[in-house]
Order: structure tokens, then sequence, then C-alpha cells
């Protein structure tokens, strides 16, 4: 895809060096390949899934965005959700924002250190708590798992699995 000039100074001005109050998140900037699977909770079939990760510096370092690009049947690639996390120094966690437009996903989450990677709590948009885990976080991959709580955070049920590979 060729970029016009416009369209050349936005992403110039979007793309940024690293931040320290990020920390939890550097190793995963990059791209990645990503496989799983999501449960169907109205059918309790677990369902393949298979994106491109891609995650980059913005904000001019104060924040990670990333993007879930799949490829379709006939090759072509098309990005299906766009997470954006950004640091907030005072409270010491990053704001999460997560849209998934195909999947009706709208998401506001916290995200803080967890047993060596990081935990991200919120809400779906059903109202239940979620909560997104990425663990054993690596130069090479990361495992990344979803919860959802139908009891107010008593308990916890696995809605999703995925394990990432670095591809850049």
């Amino acid at each position: 895809m060729e970029l016009d000039a416009a369209t050349g100074q936005f992403v110039e001005a979007l793309l940024a060096e690293g931040h320290h109050s990020l920390r939890n998140f550097r190793k995963l900037v990059g791209s990645w390949h990503v496989t799983g699977e999501r449960l169907d909770e109205a059918t309790g079939d677990w369902m393949p899934r298979e994106f491109d990760y891609l995650v980059a510096w913005v904000l001019e370092g104060r924040a990670i965005q990333d993007l879930e690009v799949v490829t379709l049947p006939d090759g072509t690639r098309r990005t299906v959700a766009i997470g954006l996390r950004v640091a907030d120094p005072q409270a010491g966690v990053a704001r999460v924002s997560f849209f998934s437009p195909d999947a009706n996903e709208y998401t506001s989450m916290i995200a803080s250190t967890w047993r060596g990677g990081v935990r991200q709590d919120g809400s779906q948009n059903d109202g239940r708590p979620i909560r997104w885990n990425f663990t054993d976080i690596r130069e090479d991959g990361y495992d990344w798992q979803g919860w959802v709580s139908d009891d107010e955070g008593a308990t916890w049920h696995l809605v999703e699995e995925l394990h990432g590979q670095r591809t850049a």
C-alpha cells in the first residue's frame, strides 16, 4: 500500500519510541503469529483462532497500540480488532481500551503487573467481569488467557487461550 503525504505524516506522528511506565508491555512490541482457541459460550464448543498481532509504541511513547489482523480464505488481510494501552503514571497502571466491531466487543480495562506478567481487569459488553492475562512473556513468545465471571468475580472460567510466537 502506498501512503499519500497526509497518511505518511499521520503514521510518523503516531509511531514513537518506548516509555518506561509501560515496561510490562515492552516485550510485546513487535509482530507475532498467534494461535489458540475461543469458547463459544452458547454451544460449549472451542473454536480455533489464528491471527497476526502487531504491536507498536504510540502517543510519544506513552501508549502501546496493537492490531489483530486475520488472513481471509482468499488471502486478503483484514484488521479485526484494535487495542490501546495508555500509561497512567499517577495510578501506576495502564488504561486499556479494546475494540472488535465484528465480534461486538468494546472493553475498558485496568492493567497491572501480575505474577511476572500483566493482568487486565474490566467488564465486557454484557456487564460480566473479564480478566485478560498475559503470562510467560518472553522475547520469542507469550501465553494469554481470557477469563469471565458469572458471579461478580467470585469464580472465573476460561473462555480463550492464545499462544504468540514472535515473527519480527
